[in-house]
């Protein structure tokens, strides 16, 4: 059975871009997110015993290999084809470990050490300025957007921007510099209440410093989930290879998961 049957089949769509909840014009870090996304959902150490599950992850391995190769994502878009004879789809590669090497375990610790370089650096202004624009000055809109901020950054971000709008580097808008006074009051009421319920999710899920990022995501609270995206883009560009190769040492034999 080809990929796009096998699409078809377990995810009832031969669309590889619905398959990895994406859209065709996704870039290739955001199929990357939306590879890691839907694979956890399957993955084999959450679903040991689950037939069903274990195929659903192959099956997404060889559709990610599909779009994060330059050439067969060109083919695939204009003819709707994949090359069934190419490499990165050999029934004997061990998806298990070639989803390990696109993403190894990333700590809670890593997030702080993160934290500790990006907080305060060009990187975050440039970033700022960038959100923004986009958001039309709209702080609260930037806030959710603001990679490692929270509440307690929020005077932190003002004046970076602030002064970026007396350099001249940005334009004063008016939903930056007249926000009202009750529309920060309901953003930090809404703050206050996500730290409640994060403090509470962490006690009862007994989370421990090494908890991996990806335990964390599965049991996030869904109003932050943009923010979690974009901490883990950003985490996955410094601390995870890039495009592993489906290579020969990831063959039927290999120490891991088939």
């Amino acid at each position: 059975m080809g990929l796009l049957d096998q699409c078809r089949e377990l995810f009832g769509t031969n669309n590889l871009y619905e398959v990895m909840g994406v859209g065709k014009t996704a870039s290739d870090a955001d199929v990357r997110r939306g590879y890691y996304k839907s694979s956890l959902k399957v993955h084999p150490d959450r679903a040991p015993d689950d037939p069903q599950a274990t195929a659903k992850f192959q099956t997404l391995g060889k559709a990610y290999t599909v779009l994060n190769d330059k050439d067969q994502r060109a083919v695939y878009d204009e003819q709707g084809v994949v090359c069934e004879d190419s490499d990165a789809l050999d029934q004997d590669c061990n998806w298990d470990e070639y989803w390990r090497l696109l993403f190894p375990k990333i700590t809670v610790q890593a997030i702080r050490d993160f934290e500790k370089t990006y907080k305060g650096s060009a990187e975050e202004k440039e970033d700022l300025l960038r959100t923004y624009t986009e958001s039309d000055g709209d702080m609260t809109r930037i806030m959710e957007s603001a990679l490692c901020g929270s509440q307690e950054d929020e005077p932190r971000i003002r004046e970076i921007l602030q002064g970026a709008i007396d350099a001249g580097d940005l334009p004063a808008l008016k939903a930056f510099t007249h926000e009202s006074a009750k529309k920060k009051a309901m953003r930090k009421r809404k703050a206050d209440k996500e730290c409640q319920e994060s403090d509470q999710m962490k006690k009862e899920m007994g989370f421990g410093e090494e908890d991996s990022l990806a335990t964390m995501i599965q049991r996030r609270n869904s109003s932050r989930e943009s923010r979690f995206n974009s901490l883990l883009g950003s985490l996955e560009e410094k601390y995870c290879q890039k495009k592993p190769a489906a290579s020969s040492s990831l063959k039927k034999g290999s120490k891991g998961k088939k």
